[in-house]
């Protein structure tokens, strides 16, 4: 009787999950733009994109790839960051679809004037979320994405840059 309650009990969680994970997408692919605030006052514009594999209705991991760009004086700066890690996604409502994230990995920054160059290279860090609203079964519009973004490199910080990101996410 007891490996019958046990066996049930388990084809029922299997069950469960199997019915949680047809409500979300297997995954996601974000592609869009970004505006980007770094610390100093530089803004700059570029693009973003993300890659999500959910693992069930609420729980997934992401790689988030992004680019921005500024010409200013002269002076060309550019700002490529690779980050990695989990979201959330409270899918409770077939419309919008909120989801919070914890990103860390890499960035590669570098600025040139005319024969002139420096790059560099260190630790990214992001945390932040958005809201997809629903457009198709297939596609969702990324109204708004807020990420806080902390660069770290050779010992110094630079922790009071945020990003903004839109565009659309297809879900398959």
């Amino acid at each position: 009787m007891r490996k019958f309650i046990g066996f049930a009990l388990l084809f029922g969680m299997c069950s469960l999950a199997a019915v949680a994970q047809e409500r979300a997408p297997k995954a996601e692919i974000f592609g869009g733009y970004q505006y980007t605030r770094f610390d100093g006052g530089l803004n700059a514009n570029g693009w973003d994109t993300t890659l999500t594999g959910n693992l069930n209705h609420w729980f997934g991991a992401a790689a988030d790839f992004s680019g921005a760009y500024k010409s200013q004086n002269g002076v060309s700066v550019n700002n490529y960051t690779y980050t990695f890690g989990p979201v959330i996604s409270m899918r409770r409502n077939e419309t919008f679809t909120p989801f919070a994230h914890f990103l860390a990995g890499g960035f590669r920054s570098s600025a040139a004037s005319g024969s002139l160059s420096a790059s560099g290279s260190g630790f990214a860090m992001m945390l932040g979320g958005g809201v997809d609203v629903k457009a198709t079964q297939r596609i969702a519009v990324r109204a708004i994405q807020f990420d806080w973004l902390s660069l770290h490199s050779n010992g110094a910080s630079d922790n009071n840059n945020m990003r903004i990101s839109t565009g659309l996410v297809f879900r398959y």
